[in-house]
């Protein structure tokens, strides 16, 4: 069987700035977000097909690359972020200042100590992989662009690596960088993490 190429690109920044995003806050791409995931593609191309996450951080991207270059556009309802309940919309340092003691806590142990509210890393990666081996199996022997989040590309990584969640806050994850997977119809690897154009990471 041939090889399936799936490009995670994480959105650009979006209105708001640098803030905690799960699925319960959605703003829109910002001016500069825009310009930093029209960067990356530009450099790439290739895909026969975009899914996104349904948020509109990704769609609206999603969509206007699809619409830009006549690809087919699924949406995932699997790839939305991982819910982070009473973060949502705080910003680290609020967090740090405000409640240093919850926000270390979660970052020593993700696993065990979730925000309040928020959704167990086991499952968002249940969900995350199993997305994955779905797009993979669907776009058989395709290039694949998946725009997606830090956090769905952090699981990503957790399920082709096999490393356990509470590594995954170990690999940072760029706005508008692309992580390359490929999957060969039995088992995934990762091809490279975190790329972006020269230009743009400068």
């Amino acid at each position: 069987m041939s090889t399936t190429l799936l490009d995670y690109l994480r959105h650009g920044l979006p209105e708001g700035g640098s803030r905690y995003r799960g699925h319960g806050v959605d703003d829109p791409l910002s001016e500069t977000g825009w310009t930093q995931m029209r960067a990356t593609p530009a450099a790439l191309g290739g895909w026969q097909v975009v899914v996104s996450s349904p948020l509109t951080r990704c769609a609206a991207f999603a969509q206007w690359l699809a619409e830009t270059h006549d690809l087919p556009l699924l949406i995932d309802e699997d790839l939305r972020e991982v819910g982070l309940g009473d973060w949502e919309g705080r910003t680290r340092a609020e967090l740090q200042a405000e409640r240093a003691d919850e926000y270390h806590a979660c970052y020593a142990d993700p696993v065990h100590n979730r925000p309040a509210g928020a959704e167990p890393l086991e499952a968002f990666g249940t969900r995350v992989a199993t997305a994955f081996q779905r797009i993979a199996a669907r776009h058989a022997g395709q290039r694949v662009l998946v725009v997606a989040h830090a956090g769905v590309i952090r699981a990503t990584l957790g399920h082709v690596l096999a490393a356990p969640p509470a590594n995954w806050y170990r690999a940072a994850v760029d706005n508008a960088a692309i992580s390359r997977f490929a999957h060969d119809g039995e088992s995934a690897r990762l091809v490279w993490h975190n790329w972006r154009p020269p230009e743009a990471s400068s």
